[in-house]
């Protein structure tokens, strides 16, 4: 549940609540009135944390530090999470000597910025009858290229026309 959703104080709609202080002992079961009464007297404000409980669990806290806390651990997390990018690169068995050098120059740039690479070898038509040859070759001359740079991460994939695989930067 986020902050967001936390009824506070007047704001609690069920007569009786779990009560429990700011250092996690009970308080026990009483009327709304009287633990935000006992929160008045403390400083502090009566927090609903469990509104599905039967009573519901509110907890006697400083709100405003509770939702600062929490706006700050969700700084952290999203700060900590890490988006892995694929990059593809489509490579025909007919193609020129200087495309494929350019090709693997971006491939090998990309791993170096941490991104996977996916290489797609297309065969089309008349490619296809040499499909398994030439795309041995083909195949064998990109790893060459990347080996430096990445480690294969899964096992060519082959389907009509396609062989698909992906190579991840290597651990440093």
């Amino acid at each position: 549940m986020s902050f967001t959703e936390l009824r506070i104080n007047s704001q609690i709609r069920s007569r009786e609540v779990r009560v429990i202080d700011d250092k996690g002992g009970s308080l026990g079961v009483m009327a709304i009135q009287e633990a935000v009464r006992i929160a008045d007297e403390r400083g502090t404000d009566l927090v609903e944390i469990s509104p599905n409980a039967a009573p519901p669990v509110c907890k006697l806290m400083d709100y405003g530090k509770f939702r600062y806390e929490q706006i700050k651990k969700d700084k952290v997390s999203k700060k900590k999470q890490h988006v892995i990018v694929v990059k593809e690169i489509q490579v025909r068995p007919n193609i020129d000597p200087h495309d494929l050098e350019i090709k693997l120059k971006h491939a090998v740039e990309f791993l170096k910025k941490e991104f996977k690479v996916k290489f797609v070898l297309r065969f089309r038509g008349r490619e296809l009858e040499y499909k398994e040859t030439r795309g041995k070759d083909l195949y064998d001359k990109l790893m060459n290229y990347v080996s430096a740079d990445g480690d294969l991460e899964n096992a060519p994939f082959k389907d009509e026309r396609n062989i698909i695989f992906t190579v991840a930067p290597k651990k440093k």
